[in-house]
């Protein structure tokens, strides 16, 4: 019997983003705030598949660059405030869009890894 058998198929974008376990979408993945769990304590699925590796942090740094730095832009130009209002609004800024964007989107790779099958490469020979 395969998972599908037992368990429905989850849409690796809810159970993801929601940080729930990729086959039954009722366990955690994570056991802190970005570190994934040995197993899922609900069907017991191992995670020892999941590598997301640097994959989040570097969509993260993107998308945050873009929206932190876009805004720092326009209020400079619009605004021209002094330096400490920069640091005073963008540095908080950044540290909440980079956390609040990280944990869904390292949930939403090791999610769309397990509904892929993803595996490491190897060499044939």
């Amino acid at each position: 019997m395969s998972d599908h058998d037992l368990y429905p198929p989850q849409s690796p974008y809810d159970t993801g983003l929601k940080g729930y376990c990729p086959r039954c979408g009722e366990g955690h993945l994570f056991k802190g705030f970005i570190d994934i769990a040995p197993k899922c304590e609900r069907c017991g699925l191992d995670f020892d598949f999941a590598d997301a590796g640097d994959g989040p942090a570097v969509f993260v740094i993107l998308i945050a660059g873009f929206i932190v730095l876009g805004a720092a832009l326009y209020t400079e130009i619009v605004y021209e405030p002094p330096m400490w209002v920069h640091m005073v609004i963008f540095l908080p800024m950044v540290l909440v869009v980079v956390l609040g964007l990280l944990r869904p989107l390292k949930g939403l790779l090791v999610a769309l890894q397990y509904r892929n099958k993803a595996e490491q490469g190897h060499l044939a020979k």
